[in-house]
């Protein structure tokens, strides 16, 4: 929202001292001063400019359950089943409805991506023009400012279908872009920090989390940054530029699928849970309050033997059904309600190399990666033909199945021009594919 920029404008010091877990405990970063916006934005001292950087780790999480679970649901991924009839009626477009731009699922996601951008926007200034850091600390605060803001902007582009990138001054903010001019100046942010963080020296001025633990130093958040150059070059068709990022980043065929930066959750005062766990149901506690049933289809069409339905969903006791609409099995995503939630890991920059290597014609080279996937999965090598479209269609087949409730599907359908071979679940229903631009963005 255009108010929400301005007030974020006064609001981004409190959301920058939220707390943010610190290896296994929990830490609450406050000033007890309350300084004001202005009092960051010329010679900041190291404390108020790592207290922005908690900030930006934390409110990157703001907004991740409904981004999720919306996409999730418009995606025919899962039903969000709770006391809320829209998540079981507008996002499926229930006999014909609309999606409301005034909604909780159209604004959660705009307004915690932009308070992140707001703290990155706000660390940059202050880095910029602060006498209490050196030129390479001021370096590698902006180079991760930098990285985190563009990461965000893509989630918006994901689910959006376009974004504002230029909110740094709140009473003259930018126009809203369309998919293509956004991701094409977000490649350039991207490349802008990589050039920031090779100039940061050995080491950060500034601690991280638990979460970015091996990616906490100029070199290696350098690789964080190169594997969102990476997804940035593939989601605007470029796969050889994809390609290079990768080489860059922390991308391995034979390496753990699970290696990246994390979101952490905690239960402290000012933190939050992992908005996406939910309580697993038992014959003896059938749960019917909030659930994430997955949806048939997902169960239904895949492969025999795919290990990651199993580690993912679990039958209930009894099919869980609302409004109309019944699931036979729920998610298992996350094992508790502070379990972390990945941001971006090797498992994906697999998926976008096998996709990179299809856009730049290395069909083997993407048939390698696919087949990487499948058998982490269990399920043997890939026997399809060797085509850029037969290829692709496995692709996001593993995506769908890797990938599952974390964000992608929708986009991914979107991208490829697939959303209409969705599954309608009752007669009536309408298929959406991308959010409505919050109303108050367009006063």
């Amino acid at each position: 929202m255009k108010n929400i920029i301005k007030k974020i404008t006064t609001l981004a010091w409190t959301f920058s001292i939220i707390v943010i877990v610190y290896s296994c405990s929990i830490d609450k970063v406050q000033d007890p001063d309350g300084p004001s916006v202005s009092g960051v934005q010329q010679n900041a001292s190291k404390g108020q400019l790592n207290e922005l950087v908690v900030g930006i780790e934390s409110t990157i999480r703001d907004g991740l359950g409904v981004e999720v679970t919306a996409s999730g649901t418009m995606a025919r991924e899962l039903y969000l089943f709770d006391a809320d009839p829209r998540n079981t009626g507008d996002l499926l477009g229930k006999e014909g409805i609309g999606l409301d731009n005034n909604s909780f699922y159209s604004t959660q996601q705009w307004n915690g991506s932009y308070r992140a951008t707001k703290n990155a926007n706000l660390l940059i200034e202050a880095a910029s023009n602060t006498e209490f850091v050196t030129d390479a600390e001021s370096n590698g605060y902006i180079g991760f400012a930098k990285t985190m803001q563009a990461y965000e902007l893509i989630q918006v582009l994901k689910s959006y279908g376009s974004a504002r990138l230029d909110v740094a001054d709140p009473d003259n903010l930018g126009p809203i872009l369309d998919f293509n001019e956004a991701i094409a100046q977000i490649r350039a942010l991207l490349d802008e920090a990589e050039g920031n963080l090779s100039s940061a020296g050995n080491s950060f001025a500034f601690p991280l989390s638990s979460g970015f633990s091996g990616f906490d130093t100029p070199a290696t958040f350098t690789e964080f940054n190169r594997a969102v150059a990476a997804l940035a070059a593939v989601y605007a068709g470029d796969g050889t530029s994809a390609l290079t990022a990768l080489t860059g980043s922390y991308f391995d065929l034979a390496g753990a699928l699970d290696l990246g930066p994390n979101h952490i959750f905690g239960l402290g005062g000012g933190d939050q849970a992992n908005p996406v766990f939910r309580v697993p149901s038992t014959p003896e506690n059938v749960n019917n309050g909030d659930q994430i049933i997955v949806h048939d289809s997902w169960i239904n069409e895949a492969e025999a033997g795919d290990t990651r339905v199993a580690t993912k969903a679990a039958p209930r006791p009894d099919p869980s059904s609302q409004d109309g609409l019944t699931g036979t099995h729920e998610t298992r995503l996350y094992a508790t309600n502070v379990s972390d939630v990945e941001i971006l890991r090797n498992e994906e920059l697999i998926l976008l190399y096998a996709e990179a290597s299809i856009l730049a014609n290395n069909l083997q080279d993407a048939e390698d990666a696919l087949n990487t996937i499948r058998n982490s999965a269990s399920l043997t090598d890939y026997a399809g033909a060797q085509t850029a479209d037969a290829l692709t269609t496995e692709l996001l087949n593993q995506r769908r199945y890797s990938l599952w409730s974390e964000n992608h599907r929708m986009f991914d359908l979107r991208r490829y021009g697939l959303s209409s071979t969705l599954p309608i679940d009752r007669d009536g229903d309408q298929i959406y594919n991308v959010l409505p631009v919050p109303l108050s963005e367009n006063e």
